[in-house]
């Protein structure tokens, strides 16, 4: 073995491949053409040239503090990097107090990398405020969680949110081909080989996520190696793939962005109709480990937000399915989950159930406790029947058809629209009795 191997040997030592193969200039850097390519807010940067304050918001294993290290290297700027994980309000002042010393002694720039920067406490969001502004030093804060509700607006306001995409398959093949090329810092010194169809499947398990990546293929061509033995040539194969990776791990943080996307999506599913595409989001959901619970609370609400009297049926379909599944459990507890939802998204919608409330509700704060009439009013006591509580009421079973023309709104409300049935399912049935009871009330007025 030469010196620079031995040498390149020696520097990867400890060290995770997703590690060692992080570009080492914005030139290797691939993926996130948008942010860095031709006449972008990254590209043509060189040192001393002015670079505001980033929040810098993507997926796991995108680049982020890739991207930040490299920003620090061709700024020329001191890179201070700390994790909001484990970095208190001290960290910070000691870190700007550094940057301070820097810019007043050697004129120089600081670059503070502020990792998972949504855990910082809002008080140690706000001891970042004053420094940013001044200039002392420049925020690289990165976040896996949307910015709007993870970073303070004060700070937010001061900073340019730049997002990074999740990395396409052919953006995940071109880095798996040149770890496995690469003899410096890859694993070219291991002699293995990987095809398209193979590195498709390793693509595929990564998810979008470069750091996954590297590490099932690491694992994966530790594996070729040993199976090889002897031989030069080492072919990492499908089976090495699957067992280094051990099943994908799914995006999906349960306080997250990821876990809100989903959900959003879900019930967009369902509300559009699409009964494939709810079944392939609740899977998502389950399979990532979330409670049943919750979304079976949340396909509950649907039924009678989205549904509602289009299909009265629905909203028993769904607490049906609750109730099988807090007695059944998991994994059989998906089978009941998978009927309502599919139910649920064949249905036909109508959102009179919301619309009604609203229109209630808004009539309720406009114009306050409107009086009961007194017809109304329980003529309980001699004292209620003094005042005319209960006088006129007439009671609907006493006529023809169980039903009587009356006005029951507050006076002052009498004639006002709050439930509109649609045309929907069920519904067009109930707007049908509301037009023959409307029409009994007109004649009777006449």
């Amino acid at each position: 073995m030469d010196l620079f191997a031995q040498s390149a040997k020696k520097r990867q030592v400890g060290q995770p491949l997703a590690e060692r193969m992080r570009p080492r200039s914005l030139g290797e850097l691939v993926g996130q053409a948008h942010l860095v390519g031709p006449g972008r807010i990254l590209s043509n940067l060189g040192p001393g040239r002015a670079l505001p304050s980033l929040i810098l918001y993507g997926p796991p294993g995108s680049g982020k503090t890739t991207l930040a290290r490299l920003l620090g290297e061709t700024l020329r700027a001191d890179l201070i990097q700390l994790s909001a994980v484990d970095a208190g309000v001290k960290d910070v002042r000691d870190a700007v107090a550094k940057a301070a010393a820097r810019r007043d002694q050697f004129g120089a720039r600081t670059l503070l990398f502020i990792d998972e920067i949504h855990r910082f406490s809002k008080t140690q969001q706000d001891a970042l405020l004053p420094h940013v502004e001044a200039g002392t030093v420049t925020l690289i804060g990165a976040t896996t969680e949307n910015p709007s509700f993870g970073v303070v607006a004060a700070l937010l306001s001061r900073c340019r949110v730049v997002r990074l995409e999740r990395l396409a398959d052919d953006e995940l093949g071109r880095l798996a081909a040149r770890a496995v090329t690469d003899r410096e810092r890859g694993l070219a010194s291991l002699d293995v080989t990987l095809d398209d169809e193979v590195t498709a499947q390793l693509v595929a398990a990564a998810a979008g996520d470069a750091r996954r990546m590297y590490s099932v293929l690491e694992v994966a061509a530790d594996l070729a190696r040993r199976a090889a033995g002897d031989t030069p040539a080492a072919p990492i194969t499908a089976e090495h793939v699957a067992e280094a990776a051990q099943g994908r791990t799914l995006l999906y943080d349960k306080a997250g962005d990821e876990h809100y996307g989903v959900v959003s999506v879900f019930i967009k599913s369902m509300r559009g109709s699409d009964p494939d595409a709810a079944v392939y989001w609740m899977t998502r959901m389950l399979e990532a480990g979330e409670d049943p619970r919750f979304v079976l609370r949340r396909m509950v609400i649907f039924a009678s937000e989205d549904i509602g009297n289009a299909d009265p049926q629905a909203l028993v379909v769904a607490v049906s399915a609750l109730q099988a599944v807090e007695l059944v459990g998991l994994p059989e507890g998906v089978l009941p989950m998978t009927q309502a939802v599919t139910y649920l998204a064949l249905a036909p919608k109508s959102n009179t159930a919301l619309t009604a409330y609203a229109a209630a509700r808004k009539l309720v704060r406009e114009k306050g406790a409107l009086p009961v009439p007194a017809r109304y009013r329980p003529g309980s006591t001699a004292l209620d029947r003094a005042a005319g509580h209960g006088q006129g009421y007439k009671y609907p079973h006493d006529f023809e058809g169980n039903y009587v023309p009356e006005d029951y709104l507050p006076d002052e409300l009498i004639g006002e629209r709050i439930y509109e049935p649609t045309r929907s399912g069920h519904e067009a049935t109930l707007a049908d009795r509301r037009a023959e009871i409307e029409a009994q009330k007109a004649s009777a007025k006449r």
